[in-house]
Parts: structure tokens; C-alpha cells; sequence
């Protein structure tokens, strides 16, 4: 076997769910995904696909009804000039989206440059492809917030950097990228040749309100058709999705033939079935998205002060997302103490390590919750347990 593969760390949030997986005395918040399941509508177009005998290949790159409404939905969103089909390609799922991106790109030796902490598959899939990984870490402010150093990212930017790997809103911390910061991001890999590949699937999960389409902003406001950009989106997070695996790109128009010959060597294409499911939960955006996005700025809204009170837990309401970022004091070993509060809590929470050293101490809180009262339940248990250790 490679050794690049032996090398590759077990997921750290795995091995705490793994603790408590089955145990029906356990709280789980560690997988980032809602309990909430998809919308009936598109789960009713799925079966309704399935019971007209839709179950065999499609085009590569996605069918081509879907491909012209992911780019409609683009360009209404974000794009300064319209996104025509032929910059899009479906996946299966946004994982596949990134690492298709990253075979497209990365030859075994060039160095990519990572913004973190990051969900630790965007850190993992450049090694896997033998490249040299080098990371930026994002910085923890004294209320819990984490920001960019934007001097520092476009210093380690230069012409040997061939990729540029960058998540916002973030996962885990919820950091969200300015529109100016984007800007100067892209000027700075003009300069050097940099592409950048910008994970944006959770682009509708934003509670600022200081954008005019309720959305985060997208590296595709600030460039143009032919930037050396590739943008990963998923139907996961806005839709309620994520067991579905779809996600798609948005990438210069010229890299999308050659990427058909990518999906052929890896997964042939996406079903049918499923993307018929997208179609019309794309369809049905302006319904889904903003009652979604409104009950979990309500679970942070909710579970972040109940954080806040708790003696020793440091944490801010992140502008993006679908996570708490917190740190217990006292606690710096964040896979143990994750591992100890499913044991002895009853709460399941990912380690911070999962996702950067610089996160160690850190625990991240998937706040996607039907139920309100789920989270109230599991801050008092924290509060329980934390009480009985000092």
C-alpha cells in the first residue's frame, strides 16, 4: 500500500461518535448535519423518478436540465455576469466535488496552502494526491471569534503555491470571509498563478444580513470567467441532504470537458433519481432555504448564550455555519475530553484536534437540531458535569 495512505490520520470525530453511537443516553452533535430529514417534496420527486424506472446512467457531467438551473441559481445568487450550464458539473457530493477538483489540479509534489482549522478532509486530500501541504491558521480572539490574518495569507501566497484551499462560512469555527478580503485574495493569485479552490457549501447558512441575497460572500462576486478558481458547493446543508451525496462545481468553462473524463474514471456520474430530487429543491429554494436557515439561526441563537453562561466556556455567535466553536477551560486535550463527555455526560461533541493543532482545546457543537429543547438538555448536562469537576 502507499504510504501516503498508511499515513493518513482516523477521523478524530469518528472515534468520539464511535464511543457513543447506539447508546440512547447520548446526545449526538458531532456530525455536521441536521436531525431534521429532507423536505417532502423532494423527497416525493426522488420516488416519483425511481417509480418511472429512472435507474440508469447520465451524462457525466450531470443532467442537462439540472445543469442549467445550478447555473441559473448561481447567477442569481452571486455571479456579476451570468454563469451559463457549461461552467457546472454534478457530482456525488460535495467530497467528491473536492477531490475531483483537487485531481484536476494537483500533481504529486506541488504545494498547496490551506486556510485552517478546516474540516479535515480539504488538509487530507492534497496528501493523499502527494502534494506538499502547508496551512494558515486562522487566529482565536479573546471572545471565542477566530479571524484571518490577511497580510499573512497573501505573504504565504507565491508563485510556487499552486493551490489555495480555503472554506468559509468555516467549519468548525464559522469565520466568514469579507467581500474585501475575497478581493484581495484573488488580485494576489493573479499575481502568483494561484488557484484557488473555495469550499462554499455553507454559503446559505449566514446571519449577518448584510448581503442583499441573504447569502455569504462568494468568490464568484469578485472574479471573472476565466480566474483560476474552482468554487465546491453541496445540496447538503441548505436542503437537508446530506445522506444523498450531490454537490456540484462551478469552475472555468475550459476545465469541464476534461472533468467529465475525471467523473468517468471515478464515479461514472450521479443518479438519476437524485438529481431529479435537486431539481426541484432548487425549484423550491425560496421556500426550503429561508425556513431552514431561520430555525438554525434560532438554534444559535439559543444554544450560544446557554454556552456563554457556563463558568469557563468560551464561545461567539458564529456570522456562518452550523456549529458552536467552544473551549472549556482547564480542558487542552479536546479527543479526551470529547471521549470523557460522551462517557460521563452523555453529550457528543467533535474534538477540535479533528480539525487543526491550533484547535486543540477546542470543541465544536452542531447546533442543527430539530428539537430546541435537545440543545437545553445537553448545556445542562455539560453544566452538570462541569459542576462536578470542580
Amino acid at each position: 500500500m502507499r504510504q501516503a495512505i498508511l499515513n493518513l490520520e482516523e477521523s478524530k470525530i469518528r472515534e468520539v461518535a464511535n464511543a457513543g453511537i447506539g447508546r440512547a443516553d447520548v446526545l449526538p452533535f458531532w456530525f455536521g448535519e441536521s436531525d431534521e430529514v429532507t423536505p417532502e417534496p423532494v423527497r416525493a420527486a426522488a420516488i416519483a423518478a425511481l417509480q418511472a424506472g429512472e435507474t440508469f446512467y447520465s451524462h457525466n457531467l450531470g443532467l442537462p436540465e439540472l445543469r442549467q438551473a445550478l447555473a441559473d441559481y448561481t447567477s442569481r445568487l452571486h455571479a456579476p455576469a451570468a454563469i451559463g450550464p457549461e461552467r457546472i458539473a454534478v457530482t456525488s457530493g460535495g467530497v467528491n466535488a473536492l477531490m475531483l477538483a483537487m485531481q484536476m489540479l494537483i500533481d504529486a509534489g506541488d504545494e498547496v496552502l490551506a486556510v485552517t482549522p478546516v474540516w479535515p478532509n480539504l488538509t487530507a486530500q492534497p496528501l493523499i494526491l502527494g502534494a506538499r501541504l502547508r496551512c494558515l491558521a486562522l487566529k482565536p480572539q479573546a471572545d471565542g471569534a477566530w479571524t484571518l490574518d490577511l497580510p499573512a495569507l497573501l505573504a504565504a501566497i507565491t508563485p510556487t503555491t499552486r493551490l489555495l484551499v480555503i472554506n468559509s462560512p468555516n467549519n468548525p469555527t464559522g469565520w466568514t470571509l469579507s467581500k474585501a478580503e475575497q478581493q484581495a485574495i484573488v488580485a494576489r493569485c493573479r499575481e502568483t498563478g494561484t488557484w484557488i479552490l473555495a469550499d462554499e457549501v455553507y454559503e446559505r447558512l449566514y446571519y449577518r444580513g448584510d448581503t442583499t441575497n441573504g447569502a455569504a460572500p462568494s468568490f464568484l462576486d469578485v472574479s471573472g470567467p476565466n480566474d483560476r478558481l474552482v468554487v465546491v458547493q453541496s445540496f447538503s446543508k441548505a436542503f437537508l441532504m446530506t445522506g444523498w451525496r450531490l454537490g456540484y462545481l462551478v469552475m472555468p468553462a475550459k476545465m469541464t470537458q476534461p472533468l467529465g473524463k475525471l467523473i468517468e474514471f471515478n464515479t461514472s456520474c450521479a443518479p438519476v433519481f437524485v438529481q431529479r430530487a435537486a431539481a426541484v429543491a432548487l425549484a423550491q429554494t425560496d421556500t426550503i432555504t429561508p425556513r431552514i436557515v431561520a430555525h438554525l439561526r434560532q438554534c444559535r441563537d439559543t444554544l450560544v448564550p446557554l454556552l456563554q453562561a457556563l463558568p469557563g466556556v468560551t464561545t461567539s455567535a458564529a456570522p456562518g455555519g452550523m456549529y458552536a466553536f467552544l473551549r472549556v477551560n482547564g480542558f487542552d486535550d479536546s479527543l479526551q475530553l470529547a471521549k470523557r463527555l460522551v462517557l460521563e455526560a452523555g453529550v457528543g461533541l467533535a474534538p477540535g484536534a479533528a480539525f487543526a493543532p491550533e484547535a486543540e482545546g477546542w470543541l465544536r457543537w452542531c447546533f442543527a437540531s430539530k428539537d430546541l429543547t435537545r440543545l437545553e438538555q445537553g448545556v445542562q448536562r455539560l453544566r452538570d458535569w462541569l459542576a462536578a469537576q470542580s
